[in-house]
């Protein structure tokens, strides 16, 4: 069973998501800059390693709380 999760979306260009296929999890990146980035973790502790240097919280210092959603998204994992 996979289990697929919502980190953002900001609009069909700019999403991403996670799935959980077994012991692997899977996150799909798309943004319009990049197009589409798939990243495989064998591992929550990898997943949110990646997640806090993907997500600094120096980038979010005006917007905090978008920054805490991210995070909360990915421990929801």
């Amino acid at each position: 069973m996979i289990k697929k999760h919502e980190i953002y979306k900001k609009d069909k260009w700019n999403m991403m998501t996670v799935e959980v296929q077994g012991r692997y999890i899977v996150l799909r990146e798309i943004s319009d800059q990049w197009g589409e980035e798939t990243h495989t973790f064998m591992s929550r502790p990898a997943l949110m390693q990646w997640a806090n240097n993907r997500f600094p919280k120096e980038e979010f210092v005006d917007n905090e709380d978008e920054w805490r959603e991210i995070i909360a998204a990915f421990k929801g994992v």
